[in-house]
C-alpha cells in the first residue's frame, strides 16, 4: 500500500505531483490511501512518492483537470482516491470518461462539483464586510461559513472586485487578507472576530429595502435562493420580517397607483463615427471604450447603452450570443437576464465556472419592437451582424480563445460567414481560420420559450450536454 500525505485540504499541487508519481509508478487506486497532514499526526512523514522527473508526460481532457480541480474542493474525505480512481481509467484506456454521466464514480465527482459551485455561488452573492480601523487606516473585515473548502479558489475573485480596499476574509477553516499588493492567508477564525454593526450594515439594509418588490415576493424561491443559515452573516435580513408582513399593503398600493411612465434613455452625447479600425484597440478595455461610440448601424438610437463583452482577457473559451436584451441594456452586462440565468445553471451543471469565460454577443446594441410600454426582442439582420462584425472579431484576436461555442444562429452567422441550420452543425467540432474549434449550439432564450415541459427538460439537458463536450474537447498535460 501507498500512503499519500497531503499538506492541506487544497493542496491541488501535491495532489499532482503524487498523482503523477503513481501513474509513473502504476500503482493501481486500491493500493493507495490519501488523507491530510495534521499537525500530531504520527504517520505525516509518508509523502508523497517522488516524480520521476525522466516519465513521460501524460496528457487528460481539460475536461477532467478542471473536475479535478474543483472537486478537490469538496469536503468530502473520499475525494482525492475518487479522482485517482477517474485519472487511472483515463490513463487506461478510457481517456474519456469524464463525460460519462451514467458512470457511478463520474456521478459522484459531478456532484460534488456541483456543490462546490453553488457553495462558491452563496460565498460570493452572500458574503457582506464591515468597517474597523486597525491602527494603519480602514480595513474590511467579513465572515462566510461555507460548506466547502472554497476560499482559496475564491481569493482572486475577491481581489479583483475589492483590488483598492484592504480586507480580510475570515471562515472556520482559512482567512483570507489582501494588503493591496499580495494576498496571504492563514488558519481558520471566529464569527466574535467580526464586529457587530458599523455603517456598512446600515447601508446594506438601505439598499436591500430599495430593492424589495412586494409584488414579486416568492418565499419559497427567496428561501431556496437565499437559506437561512445565511441570514445571520447578512445585516440586510433583518429587514425581511417587516418587509414580507408589509407586502401585501405595499403591492396593492402599488395596484392602486397605477403604472409609472417608462423613464426616458439617458441624454446621448453627441454622435461620433465609430473607430474605422478596431483592430487599433490593444486591449479589451480600450476595444469596449471605442465600441460605446459605435454607429454603424441604427441600432445604437433606441438602444440604451452598447453592451460589450466580459470575462478573462485571456479566457481559453468564448461564448458567442446574438444580442443583449431588455435587462442587459439596461445593466450594460452581458447576459444577465432569464437567457443569462438559465446559462448560470447550465454552466454549473456541466461543471464550468462561467467566470473563466469570456461571454459577448455577435452584435452589441439590442434591437427591439416598442409594445406599449414593454420592448420586445427583435432579431438583427444580416447588414446589423455585419457592422458588428470588426467589434467580436477584434474580441477574438485579443482573448485568443481555443474554444468558441456559438449560441444561436446568429452567433453561428457572425462566426462562420455564412447562414448556418442549428440542427445541421450542431455537436460537432468546426476548425476555424484562427486555429480554434467551434461548436455550435442552441442559444439559451431558446430553451425558454420552449411551451412543453418534456420538450424544455430535454432541450436543456442537450444544451449542457454541448457546453460540457465543448470544453472537454480542449486537452491539458498533467505536470
Amino acid at each position: 500500500m501507498r500512503s499519500i500525505v497531503l499538506a492541506h485540504e487544497v493542496d491541488h499541487d501535491g495532489w499532482r505531483q503524487a498523482v503523477r508519481g503513481l501513474i509513473a509508478a502504476q500503482v493501481p487506486p486500491e493500493q493507495v490511501t490519501w488523507s491530510v497532514e495534521a499537525p500530531d499526526d504520527l504517520f505525516a512523514a509518508d509523502a508523497a512518492p517522488p516524480t520521476d522527473a525522466s516519465a513521460p508526460a501524460f496528457s487528460l481532457s481539460r475536461h477532467l483537470v478542471d473536475l479535478s480541480q474543483t472537486v478537490l474542493q469538496a469536503r468530502e474525505p473520499a475525494r482525492f482516491a475518487l479522482l485517482y480512481g477517474l485519472v487511472w481509467r483515463a490513463t487506461h484506456g478510457e481517456r474519456a470518461i469524464a463525460g460519462d454521466l451514467a458512470d457511478p464514480s463520474v456521478a459522484r465527482a459531478r456532484q460534488l462539483a456541483q456543490n462546490v459551485a453553488r457553495d462558491t455561488h452563496k460565498m460570493r452573492a452572500f458574503l457582506r464586510f464591515r468597517e474597523i480601523d486597525d491602527g494603519e487606516g480602514v480595513r474590511h473585515l467579513a465572515w462566510f461559513e461555507p460548506e466547502h473548502y472554497i476560499v482559496e479558489a475564491n481569493a482572486g475573485f475577491f481581489i479583483r472586485r475589492f483590488a483598492a480596499m484592504r480586507f480580510s476574509i475570515l471562515t472556520p477553516y482559512r482567512t483570507l487578507h489582501w494588503d493591496g499588493t499580495a494576498p496571504s492567508f492563514g488558519p481558520g477564525a471566529r464569527a466574535a472576530d467580526i464586529p457587530g454593526d458599523d455603517a456598512m450594515a446600515e447601508y446594506w439594509e438601505t439598499y436591500f429595502r430599495s430593492i424589495f418588490n412586494p409584488a414579486r415576493l416568492k418565499r419559497s424561491a427567496m428561501l431556496s435562493e437565499m437559506p437561512r443559515k445565511y441570514w445571520r452573516n447578512m445585516p440586510e435580513t433583518a429587514a425581511i420580517a417587516e418587509l414580507i408582513r408589509e407586502a401585501p399593503r405595499r403591492a396593492e398600493a402599488m395596484v392602486a397607483a397605477g403604472a409609472s411612465a417608462p423613464r426616458p434613455n439617458p441624454p446621448r452625447a453627441a454622435p461620433r463615427p465609430a473607430a474605422a479600425d478596431p483592430s487599433r484597440a490593444s486591449d479589451l478595455a480600450t476595444l469596449a471604450a471605442e465600441a460605446q461610440g459605435c454607429r454603424n448601424c441604427p441600432l445604437w438610437q433606441p438602444a440604451t447603452q452598447t453592451v460589450f463583452g466580459e470575462g478573462p482577457g485571456d479566457a481559453t473559451v468564448m461564448l458567442v450570443g446574438e444580442q443583449p436584451g431588455d435587462q442587459e441594456d439596461l445593466a450594460g452586462r452581458p447576459f444577465v437576464g432569464p437567457a443569462g440565468q438559465l446559462l448560470d445553471r447550465a454552466l454549473i451543471e456541466a461543471g464550468i465556472a462561467r467566470d473563466t469565460l469570456y461571454v459577448t454577443n455577435a452584435v452589441k446594441h439590442f434591437k427591439f419592437t416598442p409594445r406599449g410600454k414593454r420592448r420586445i426582442h427583435a432579431k438583427p439582420e444580416a447588414p446589423e451582424i455585419t457592422a458588428c462584425a470588426p467589434w467580436l472579431a477584434r474580441e477574438r484576436s485579443l482573448v485568443a480563445p481555443r474554444t468558441l461555442v456559438m449560441m444561436g444562429a446568429t452567433a453561428a452567422r457572425a462566426i462562420l460567414g455564412r447562414p448556418v441550420t442549428i440542427s445541421r452543425e450542431r455537436g460537432r467540432p468546426i476548425p476555424l481560420d484562427d486555429g480554434s474549434t467551434g461548436w455550435v449550439t442552441v442559444h439559451p432564450s431558446y430553451l425558454l420559450r420552449l411551451p412543453d415541459e418534456a420538450a424544455k427538460a430535454r432541450e436543456y439537458a442537450a444544451f449542457v450536454t454541448d457546453l460540457r463536450r465543448a470544453v472537454a474537447e480542449r486537452e491539458d498535460v498533467l505536470s
